[in-house]
């Protein structure tokens, strides 16, 4: 696979060839590879052979390797003996306590060190809008994951308190593969809808410079996406 990003139109590789220190490299290393799980490119229970991401990627397998191990840390991979590096499972149960946390943490993100709403802050969160009216229009499973990630990352600018964005990172991480696993059986075009209208909904407490309120949003939707989840993973099962 010849990875492209839209922003660079450069593949991995060169990304790779072209970053200032070792630091960088493991960071586009380390998000590429899970962007790839969290995109569904690797489904659950997927092999990754070490070698031809090495090669791929232009590297040796030492920094690669580091890469994998703190993907493992993350609860995204696992190492089996005799078999290689293994795509974890996902499971909605085996993960509420992860969402309960999360929608804790999404309160917060609107009181500990809120950001300024400044000119650059609003901007990103109306591309953001118009990102979701255009999945609106035409709804893909694709699209809906990606703005997801890219909708997280946005969340993320209005707190400066690192340590919440870094912990709220790695939950989100664990958790958003799920969607995509159980919406081929769900109506997307409806948890495209209600997700946009989330969006709408904290975009518009963004422009107020009202962050609390595009927390406790956020919060909500969180609790009644989880609650959706959980239903189709019953109905699924019997």
């Amino acid at each position: 696979m010849t990875k492209r990003t839209s922003d660079t139109g450069k593949t991995i590789a060169e990304r790779l060839e072209a970053a200032a220190n070792a630091q960088e490299r493991f960071q586009i290393m380390y998000g590429e590879i899970r962007d790839r799980i969290c995109m569904l490119v690797y489904p659950p229970g997927s092999q990754l052979g070490e070698e031809a991401l090495a090669d791929e990627f232009g590297v040796s397998r030492s920094p690669l390797r580091k890469a994998l191990q703190v993907l493992e840390a993350d609860g995204l991979l696992r190492s089996q003996q005799g078999v290689g590096t293994l795509v974890t499972e996902v499971d909605i149960e085996e993960l509420t306590q992860v969402y309960q946390l999360r929608m804790e943490l999404n309160e917060l993100t609107g009181k500990l060190s809120p950001c300024l709403p400044t000119r650059e802050l609003k901007a990103l969160f109306s591309e953001m809008r118009k990102r979701a009216q255009d999945l609106r229009n035409t709804p893909t499973r694709a699209d809906f994951a990606r703005l997801n990630i890219d909708f997280f990352h946005a969340f993320q600018q209005l707190s400066e308190n690192q340590p919440l964005r870094d912990v709220s990172e790695k939950l989100f991480y664990q958790t958003c593969r799920i969607w995509l696993k159980l919406i081929p059986n769900m109506d997307l075009a409806k948890e495209v809808d209600i997700f946009c209208g989330e969006i709408d909904d904290i975009v518009d407490a963004v422009e107020l410079g009202d962050f609390q309120a595009a927390a406790f949003t956020r919060r909500a939707h969180l609790s009644m996406g989880f609650i959706r989840l959980k239903a189709q993973k019953d109905t699924a099962s019997h």
